[in-house]
């Protein structure tokens, strides 16, 4: 019953905000950049909680989450475009076809990666997001149409407002009711003591592997959106940086909060691009030594994250 009624109130706050922005794109108070960047930055929220699923709630630490949105985005673009998918409702399952593609390559890469721990998860998870990167650069020697190094063109723009702001709610929605499940706290067992999870009877490896492919596929799904958003893919968007931005987003928030994903990837998306209007253009790259300067001052105010109590 408490999921309901959580449920009831997020919707109702949803419903708001949806009412709230859209009035304002509707009376023209932003550009149509700003509306971009605000679905972008939905796109990113729903990429980063998966992520915030592997390592905020579960601990593990995951350095190729960039891969498993590159994996969405390039399923995404392939079969609306072979398909010249037009309409939002066929898209729909396109979206969530993405999804478990990378949920599925996630599981099947956890089986042997996720019986390690720490650094050396990091390193084999980086070296997988390398392994991907490199594979979308030379994916034009599977098929022409994935454009390979050129990037991939031509891919419909299906991605609205609406249809994002309603898939980022209802997984939001779902993923609290996992954490608060029993496999929640069965993840939220591991991140503390693996070894004490273990000798209570949770079988760790199976609980690692279904957070890490729930993750997985939330950033395929995030990806999906981002493919037909911009309509233009290329290997470089889906690098070892990205993956770093990701994780500065769980972090900043707060590690395993919700709430504080939300929070950091607005505040993460809204900064970047803010710097990039504000900043005259030949010295817009200054925003780089801007953000690293945002990022010192959020740790030494708030070194757990935004929304995350101090620990005593």
């Amino acid at each position: 019953m408490n999921f309901f009624w959580e449920a009831r109130k997020v919707i109702l706050l949803s419903v708001l905000i949806y009412l709230s922005v859209k009035a304002i794109f509707f009376f023209g108070y932003v550009s149509q950049y700003i509306e971009q960047i605000t679905l972008y930055a939905l796109i990113v929220i729903l990429a980063s909680l998966g992520l915030n699923v592997i390592y905020g709630y579960t601990g593990q630490f995951s350095l190729g989450h960039a891969a498993f949105y590159g994996i969405g985005a390039y399923v995404s673009a392939y079969l609306t475009k072979i398909f010249s998918i037009e309409n939002i409702f066929a898209y729909i399952p396109i979206l969530f076809i993405s999804g478990a593609a990378a949920g599925l390559i996630g599981y099947l890469i956890g089986i042997p990666i996720l019986r390690l721990r720490d650094d050396f998860l990091a390193i084999a998870t980086l070296g997988f997001g390398t392994l991907v990167r490199v594979l979308l650069d030379n994916s034009d020697k599977f098929s022409e149409v994935f454009g390979g190094s050129r990037g991939f063109v031509g891919i419909p723009r299906l991605t609205t407002f609406e249809l994002a702001f309603v898939i980022v709610i209802f997984l939001i929605l779902i993923t609290h009711n996992l954490i608060y499940s029993r496999y929640g706290l069965f993840w939220r067992c591991i991140k503390n003591d693996e070894l004490a999870s273990a000798s209570i009877g949770i079988n760790t490896f199976s609980m690692k592997l279904m957070a890490f492919t729930y993750g997985c596929f939330l950033a395929g799904i995030g990806g999906a959106l981002y493919a037909n958003l911009y309509t233009f893919l290329h290997p470089s968007n889906f690098d070892i940086l990205k993956s770093i931005d990701f994780l500065i987003i769980v972090i900043v928030g707060g590690m395993g909060s919700i709430a504080g994903t939300i929070y950091a990837g607005l505040i993460w998306v809204g900064f970047i691009e803010g710097l990039r209007i504000v900043l005259p253009a030949e010295v817009v790259d200054l925003r780089w030594v801007f953000i690293p300067l945002l990022l010192i001052a959020l740790m030494m105010w708030k070194p757990y994250g935004l929304m995350t109590k101090s620990r005593n």
